[in-house]
């Protein structure tokens, strides 16, 4: 498992919080775990918002 990436206990905690499940209105979310572990790796890294 990389650094920044989420746990699988903290993802199951995390995951029913998150919009884009299916049955939420509209589209559903492509990979929101990826998204949230991008995030992370910003936050932690320092790296500019434009390299998400």
């Amino acid at each position: 498992m990389r650094r920044y990436e989420l746990k699988d206990a903290d993802w199951a905690r995390l995951a029913p919080l998150l919009p884009g499940k299916v049955g939420d209105a509209g589209r559903p979310a492509v990979d929101n775990r990826l998204f949230v572990n991008a995030v992370l790796w910003i936050a932690r890294s320092g790296a500019p918002w434009r390299d998400l």
